[in-house]
């Protein structure tokens, strides 16, 4: 539902670069990219250079802020569609306040084109500038006939929740509002004053767009929230939960982010370099501290022309060249959630195929249900991974065709190991002896 691995994979192709080094430099632009439709969106807010400048800086140092209980950061570690999707919901934001709906309308399908999900929550908010615009609000009630229509038309499309998928919700605490902590909901709730606020000062002020962008906010989450308290109540409507209505607070942030540091540079730091030292400095050893904290085992920045030091990366690395293309493999279901492995994946580094993990590949099934019994069965088959011996393997060589394994130090006896670090051994599954 994305032409996002195409785009990637051209880009190799047409550049002849290995692959590292083209997805640096694509996070690279798509960070640029970010900042840039900031930068635009910023002037339309603030007549002062250095109020505009503090609003992108603030943004570019919280680029690994979490937008509530979302799981969704500002800008990924890595690469993803929603890298790429960002800037053109940000570009389409700047289009359609400036009146330029033709051109918003352009952002908007390329932004569709790489992450369908993201983009109905940029579309609903650029209909809501133009509705907030033209003042008129009160002709948007009719709107509501179409809208209910479209629920109705779209409620069939998600099917019934079976066991199997209702296990799936279960790994993603973010998909119903239920499971939030008190923090998560802070998160969510202190928005709403923080922008009425804002917007409050913006027309008070005169500050170009900031009362529109303000006010629409505060509609576009009051609209969402309104869908996730539906659907988190339990036993009605948890076959919509992967529509994920919540990630509306992902546009949320970065606007929000972006207008109240135009408004700390206008108003309190201005031009005065002491003043943004005082703010700035600690926030970024802040956020590289909590970087640290998250992945410790991984470098800050894992440059491509250098080796990994992750001995799970190093596995990962031996098996892309070392193996056969159509090698078959299995390790701990949890493995990306233990100390050290630091979320790695294992298909994206190996470039091999992998039985089911109940980590990333749960993410995956909430957003396709249809796969779900096929994940259970999978992952019910290594539940016991830890205890697993030589039987226990061969028995998912039997099952699935699985004839390799990632297993942790010191091994399993009786598997034929040709690779192995401080970590973690790669084995063969031989087949089973026969007497």
């Amino acid at each position: 539902m994305t032409f996002f691995p195409q785009i990637i994979a051209g880009s190799v192709r047409l550049l002849h670069l290995p692959v590292g080094i083209a997805l640096l430099g694509w996070q690279l632009l798509c960070i640029f990219l970010l900042l840039l439709a900031c930068w635009r969106i910023a002037w339309l807010c603030f007549r002062e250079e250095y109020a505009v400048w503090c609003g992108v800086a603030l943004i570019a140092a919280l680029l690994r802020m979490s937008a509530a209980g979302t799981g969704l950061y500002i800008m990924d570690e890595y690469l993803t569609p929603r890298s790429l999707s960002t800037p053109g919901a940000l570009l389409a934001v700047g289009d359609a306040i400036e009146g330029n709906y033709l051109r918003a309308a352009a952002w908007m399908v390329l932004t569709c084109a790489v992450h369908p999900l993201m983009a109905v929550f940029a579309g609903a908010f650029v209909v809501l500038l133009i509705v907030f615009q033209r003042e008129s609000l009160t002709d948007a009630a009719p709107a509501r006939a179409p809208i209910a229509a479209l629920v109705a038309i779209t409620l069939p499309m998600f099917p019934k929740v079976t066991p199997a998928y209702r296990e799936v919700l279960a790994t993603r605490s973010y998909f119903f509002l239920t499971n939030w902590a008190w923090y998560e909901w802070l998160g969510l709730l202190g928005p709403f004053a923080l922008l009425a606020w804002m917007a409050w000062l913006g027309k008070q002020k005169g500050l170009g767009a900031t009362h529109l962008i303000c006010k629409a906010l505060i509609a576009f989450e009051a609209i969402f929230f309104a869908m996730a308290l539906v659907i988190s109540m339990p036993g009605h409507f948890e076959n919509l939960a992967e529509l994920q209505p919540m990630r509306c607070l992902h546009l949320l942030y970065v606007l929000m982010f972006l207008v109240g540091g135009g408004l700390l540079g206008k108003f309190v730091l201005q031009d005065r370099a002491w003043r943004w030292a005082l703010l700035f400095i600690p926030l970024c050893c802040g956020m590289v501290l909590a970087e640290r904290a998250t992945f410790p085992a991984t470098p800050y920045v894992e440059w491509p022309w250098k080796a990994a030091r992750n001995p799970w990366v190093q596995a990962f690395d031996w098996i892309r060249t070392n193996t056969p293309e159509n090698a078959y493999f299995a390790m701990n279901p949890t493995a990306m959630q233990l100390p050290g492995e630091d979320e790695h994946g294992f298909r994206a580094i190996a470039q091999r195929s992998l039985l089911a993990d109940s980590v990333k590949d749960s993410g995956a099934v909430s957003m396709f249900p249809g796969l779900a019994e096929e994940w259970h069965e999978q992952v019910n088959a290594q539940r016991a991974w830890n205890k697993f011996q030589l039987a226990d393997f061969q028995n998912l060589k039997a099952r699935y065709g699985v004839d390799w394994v990632v297993v942790e130090q010191p091994g399993v006896l009786g598997l034929a190991c040709p690779y192995g670090n401080s970590r973690v051994r790669v084995c063969r599954i031989e087949s089973e002896t026969r007497y």
